[in-house]
């Protein structure tokens, strides 16, 4: 039937946890719909339905995207055990469970993309959606033209071969200083590859996620995507329906 999705693609678009945990939510029986209890994640939600969680009505959500020009010792995630800063101490929208696609490491800087829509972000942080991501990398020496030339090449970690798109010294800059495109999702690829051959990054800064970039947002800022970037993201993660950018 028309206008029908899975339980779990509806609790994940209704901002309330991603697909994932929508499905250990599921299967633990704390969901219902019209009042029975559904375990079944493939269960077909009709337009009329009311779902609700642990007795709470599922509510929607306005979907929310959000770019952030992410600091230095502030933490990628939504709590922090420790009580660090986390980027949902700098992104603050009232109303909206908002939960950072993908991570960076603490000091680690640069673009990072905040939304509530569960399925979006699942899609972009999947691996297998080699998403492209570009990087400015300050190392603690020089790196050699042999070294460059090795990682351009593709160096073999512990998790594989990984290849890069290009990697290039700055123009103008000392040769410690480096920009490097990749689509690898793999956890802190950039530094492993450097560490691999001896080096150590001083800096590193996210400049490019999936064709966004952070031109005008200083570091700490933030702001909503535009309609035309959301279009451009969801065809990347394959979601059909263009849903339109909450404006400012």
């Amino acid at each position: 039937m028309k206008n029908m999705m899975t339980l779990n693609s509806y609790i994940a678009h209704a901002g309330y946890a991603s697909r994932r945990k929508a499905v250990e939510l599921i299967k633990s029986g704390v969901v219902t719909v019209n009042h029975a209890k559904v375990t079944s994640p493939a269960y077909r939600v009709k337009p009329n339905d009311t779902v609700r969680i642990k007795g709470k009505p599922l509510k929607k959500e306005a979907l929310v995207y959000i770019l952030l020009n992410k600091p230095t010792n502030v933490i990628t995630t939504v709590h922090d055990e420790e009580s660090r800063n986390t980027v949902l101490d700098i992104v603050k929208v009232p109303n909206a469970r908002l939960y950072p696609v993908g991570r960076l490491d603490r000091n680690t800087t640069g673009l990072l993309l905040l939304t509530n829509d569960g399925e979006l972000a699942q899609k972009l942080a999947h691996p297998r959606y080699n998403v492209a991501k570009s990087y400015s990398v300050v190392l603690h020496r020089p790196l050699s033209e042999e070294d460059k030339e090795h990682i351009a090449k593709g160096i073999r970690l512990n998790d594989g071969m990984i290849r890069v798109d290009s990697i290039e010294y700055m123009r103008g800059a000392p040769k410690t200083c480096l920009h490097i495109e990749l689509h690898s999702g793999k956890n802190r690829i950039v530094r492993r590859l450097f560490e691999a051959l001896g080096y150590f990054i001083e800096k590193l800064d996210r400049t490019n996620y999936a064709g966004l970039n952070k031109k005008g947002l200083r570091v700490g800022q933030w702001r909503h995507l535009t309609a035309f970037e959301l279009e451009k993201l969801q065809k990347i993660a394959g979601t059909a329906v263009i849903k339109e950018a909450k404006k400012k």
